[in-house]
């Protein structure tokens, strides 16, 4: 059966194309279009496509934030942005919001085909100049020898929030807390992991879980 796809573009000459190319694909077919984030989170759960090509800087409502709340109703839908933003902010927000790919729009044909087929697949895409930067900032962004367990436990939930994608405001929401202090906690947790953005804190944040996970993992241990 053919990979399904529907796109996420308020561009509609850039649309019209990423649809074409989707269409004359051997193995996919190009389920739905969708100009804003309010359409595409009304219809979406319906159709259930396969995968979602997302942009990012959508009219009302961005692209990362949109993909958050699908991911939520659509847990077996894999998404991709395909943005022009390629700092770090953008790149660790799409990928904490749930995001398997992040592709440039320079990405040519063949190599967005791919990177579909790819993720579908299982795996996860990244445009080689997006890799880089995340290669970067993971360089940038090591943390003290203490690393996330220098962090309280309301530190954690700040921070674990944060790299799912919630905004601020939405962090205190949910933690019952004010924004102010959703302020102060994210300013020690700069200090204690010695980063100096959102985008190196998650990236400080993930290489922790992942290490411990590895360590719970190892056979040694």
């Amino acid at each position: 059966m053919p990979i399904t796809v529907s796109i996420i573009e308020d561009d509609a000459p850039v649309r019209r194309i990423l649809a074409d190319w989707i269409r004359c694909a051997k193995g996919f077919r190009c389920m739905s279009e969708h100009a804003a984030a309010d359409t595409a989170l009304l219809n979406l759960p319906r159709e259930k496509p396969d995968m979602v090509l997302a942009d990012i800087n959508l009219p009302g409502m961005n692209g990362v934030e949109c993909v958050r709340r699908l991911k939520l109703e659509m847990p077996q839908t894999q998404f991709v942005m395909l943005t022009v933003y390629e700092d770090a902010d953008h790149i660790f927000d799409a990928l904490a919001a749930g995001a398997s790919g992040y592709l440039l729009k320079r990405t040519k044909r063949a190599g967005l085909l791919a990177a579909l087929a790819d993720v579908h697949a299982g795996g996860s895409s990244v445009s080689s100049d997006v890799a880089r930067k995340i290669v970067q900032c993971f360089q940038r962004s090591q943390p003290g020898p203490a690393g996330t367990a220098s962090l309280s436990r309301r530190e954690h939930e700040v921070l674990d929030l944060a790299a799912r994608g919630y905004a601020f405001k939405e962090v205190a929401d949910t933690l019952g807390i004010s924004l102010t202090t959703v302020g102060t906690h994210i300013r020690h947790i700069y200090e204690k992991l010695h980063v100096h953005s959102r985008a190196q804190a998650v990236a400080a944040y993930t290489q922790s879980v992942r290490s411990n996970e590895l360590w719970r993992r190892s056979p040694n241990r």
